[in-house]
C-alpha cells in the first residue's frame, strides 16, 4: 500500500525548508489495532517538528485483478451502450431521452448526445441509488419514501409505502445537530415566530438584522480571528469570493481533488491557475519556486499575488491537508493561503474548531480561513474568516455580500446556539461530549472496516470514510443491498472518482450509537462477503475494544 498520494516514496523530504528528523526516514507506526508496518506516520521525527502528534493517511493501491475486471466491466458497459443507441436509432428499443426536433436541426444544438453518453447508458442503470426522498429529520437515522421504477431507472412512482429507522451513514450530520427536538430547533422555531423565515433584502440594504452582527462575532471568536463574515450559501462563499480576491495577473495553485466552488471560484476570478498533485509538499512547492524564478508567462513580470487553495479534510478521499508544510512553504514563498474547512470545522480539534487547532496552529498564519454552516452546524451558508481589513473588503467587492438575500432568521439562530453549544458558552458539556463521540465513533468505526479487510482511503481521524467498490456493477449493487437490511449509505462514481476508484462514502456522526455502528458494520461486512469486496492484501490484527482518550493516536515504539 501506498501512504498517500503526496507522499509514496519513504525518504522524508525537506521540502518545506527544513531538514528531516534525526533518522531522516519516516518511522513505522504502530497504533493500538497494530498495522504490520504499512501504515506510515509524519510526525516530530519528521519534517523538523511542524508535526505535534501523528498523522496517518492510507491509499492501499488497487489491486492489479481488480482494476483489470473493472476496466473491463467499464469496457462492457461502454459496447453494450453503443449497442441500446443503435437500437433507440432504429426504433427498437423506446427512447426516453431529449431529443432535437426535427424542425431545429439547423440550430445550434441544444443537447450533445456523445457527452450524455455515460448518462444515458452507465448512470441510468443505477440512477436509484441516488436522490432518494427522505421524509424525516436526516439524524442518526432516517425515514425514507420508497419508489420504484418499471422503465430501468427513467421514471419512478411511489409505492406509498415508507421505510423507517433507516440508519443514516451519508449525511454531513458530524456533531447530529440535525435535529427537530432540543436547544437548537427551539431556538429555531422562535426566531421563525418573531422574524419570519424570509429577510427580503440584501445585508446592505435593509436586511441587515442584530443577529446577522452577532453571528459574525461569534464565529470571529470561535475561529480566533479579528473579524468574521457570514453567507447564506455555502458554495457561493468560495465561488463568489475568491473572484474578489484574486484576478487578472494574479497566479492561483489549487489542490487537484479540490471542490467544485473552489475550482469555480478560481476560474471565475481569471487568474492563472496551476494545479498541484493532492496533498504533495514536493509539487506545492515546485510551483511556487517556478512561479517566482519565472514569472507571469511572456512578460516574466512578477504575480501580482499567489494564493494557494486547499481544503481541511477531502469530502471524497477522508484525508486531512498538511497544513503545517503548507504555512511553511507559504510562509518562505511569501504567498497567501485559504483554507475551506468546509468539512473539518466542528468535525476536527479538540474543541471543535477545526484542522487549524487539530494541528495546534496560529489561525493568524492562515489568511483566509472559510468554512460552512450546513454539516457540523446542522444549518446553512457560510462564512470567511480573517483579518478585519480582509473583511471590511469583502463587505463591498464580494457579489455574495452585494447582491445576495440575507440569511434567514431561523438558520441565524440554529448556527448561534449550536456554536455556543461546541463552545460551552450554553453552560453544558454537550458540545464538548460530541466532539469527543465523534472522535470516538471516527476511530472505531474506521478500525473495525480495516479488519474486516476492506480498502480504507484517508486520514484515521477523518469522520469522512471512502470504502472503494471499484467495479461499476458494485456502486448500485452495494447501495440497493445495504438499503434492503435498513442501512442508507452514498455510493460514488465517475465522473465524480477516478474511473476505477469507485466508492461508499460514510460520514460519521456523534448522533450515531456504538450499536447503530455495531448493527452498520455487521451489514457492510455481510453485503462485502456477497458482493466480494474485501480487497485489501494487508493483514490488521484485531484488538481489543478500549475507552478512547487523548493518547488513542499516540505513538507507541518499539
Amino acid at each position: 500500500m501506498t501512504e498517500s498520494a503526496g507522499n509514496k516514496n519513504e525518504d522524508c523530504h525537506a521540502a518545506n525548508g527544513v531538514k528531516p528528523g534525526r533518522n531522516g526516514m519516516v518511522k513505522n507506526h504502530h497504533h493500538h489495532h497494530q498495522y504490520q508496518k504499512q501504515e506510515k506516520v509524519y510526525n516530530a521525527a519528521c519534517n523538523g517538528e511542524l508535526y505535534s502528534r501523528p498523522f496517518i493517511e492510507s491509499f492501499e493501491e488497487t489491486p492489479m485483478l481488480v482494476a483489470v475486471l473493472t476496466y473491463m466491466g467499464y469496457g462492457i458497459l461502454t459496447i453494450f451502450g453503443y449497442l441500446r443507441d443503435f437500437m433507440r436509432e432504429w426504433k427498437i428499443e423506446k427512447c426516453h431521452i431529449a431529443r432535437e426536433r426535427e424542425e431545429q436541426k439547423d440550430f445550434v444544438p441544444l443537447y450533445q448526445d456523445f457527452e450524455n453518453f455515460y448518462t444515458r447508458n452507465l448512470y441510468m442503470r443505477i440512477r436509484d441509488s441516488w436522490n432518494r426522498p427522505i421524509c424525516s429529520v436526516p439524524g442518526a437515522t432516517f425515514d425514507l419514501v420508497e419508489r420504484s421504477s418499471n422503465d430501468y431507472n427513467w421514471t419512478f412512482e411511489y409505492t406509498g409505502r415508507v421505510v423507517k429507522d433507516v440508519i443514516n451513514l451519508g449525511s454531513y450530520n458530524y456533531l447530529g445537530f440535525a435535529e427537530n427536538t432540543g436547544a437548537c430547533a427551539t431556538a429555531a422555531g422562535e426566531a421563525t415566530v418573531k422574524f419570519g423565515v424570509g429577510v427580503a433584502s440584501t445585508r446592505q440594504e435593509i436586511g441587515n438584522l442584530n443577529r446577522h452582527e452577532e453571528l459574525e462575532k461569534l464565529t470571529a471568536s470561535f475561529l480566533g480571528v479579528e473579524s468574521a463574515m457570514a453567507f447564506g450559501m455555502g458554495f457561493a462563499t468560495n465561488s463568489m469570493n475568491i473572484p474578489a480576491l484574486a484576478g487578472k495577473g494574479c497566479l492561483i495553485l489549487s489542490d487537484e481533488l479540490n471542490h467544485a466552488s473552489l475550482v469555480l471560484g478560481a476560474r471565475l476570478s481569471g487568474s492563472t491557475i496551476r494545479v498541484f498533485k493532492h496533498n504533495n509538499m514536493q509539487s506545492l512547492e515546485k510551483l511556487l519556486r517556478d512561479a517566482i524564478a519565472h514569472g507571469q508567462p511572456r512578460t516574466h513580470r512578477p504575480w501580482k499575488k499567489i494564493l494557494i487553495l486547499v481544503e481541511g479534510i477531502y469530502s471524497m478521499e477522508g484525508s486531512i491537508i498538511r497544513l503545517p508544510e503548507v504555512i511553511a512553504l507559504k510562509k518562505k514563498y511569501k504567498a497567501y493561503l485559504y483554507l475551506d474547512e468546509a468539512h473539518s470545522i466542528g468535525a476536527l480539534g479538540r474543541s471543535g474548531r477545526g484542522v487549524v487547532e487539530y494541528f495546534g496552529l496560529d489561525p493568524k498564519d492562515v489568511d483566509v480561513m472559510m468554512g460552512t454552516f450546513t454539516k457540523s452546524f446542522g444549518a446553512a451558508g457560510g462564512y470567511i474568516g480573517g483579518r478585519k481589513d480582509l473583511i471590511d473588503y469583502l463587505q463591498s467587492h464580494s457579489h455574495s455580500a452585494i447582491y445576495a438575500i440575507s440569511m434567514s432568521l431561523p438558520v441565524v439562530e440554529q448556527i448561534i446556539t449550536s456554536m455556543k453549544c461546541i463552545m460551552g458558552m450554553d453552560g453544558t458539556t454537550i458540545g464538548r461530549s460530541r466532539i469527543q463521540r465523534l472522535a470516538e465513533n471516527t476511530v472505531y468505526f474506521r478500525r473495525r472496516l480495516r479488519e474486516m479487510g476492506f480498502i480504507i482511503y484517508g486520514n484515521n481521524d477523518s469522520p469522512v470514510v471512502p470504502m472503494m467498490l471499484y467495479m461499476p456493477a458494485k456502486i448500485g449493487a452495494f447501495g440497493r443491498e445495504m438499503l434492503k437490511r435498513n442501512i442508507g449509505v452514498v455510493v460514488v462514481g465517475f465522473p465524480a472518482t477516478p474511473i476505477i476508484e469507485s466508492r461508499a462514502r460514510f460520514c460519521i456522526s456523534a448522533a450515531h450509537t456504538k450499536e447503530m455502528l455495531d448493527r452498520a458494520l455487521d451489514v457492510i461486512s455481510e453485503v462485502g462477503d456477497l458482493l466480494q469486496l474485501k480487497y485489501s492484501r494487508r493483514k490488521v490484527l484485531p484488538s481489543l475494544d478500549r475507552p478512547f482518550d487523548e493518547t488513542t493516536y499516540e505513538e507507541n515504539e518499539e
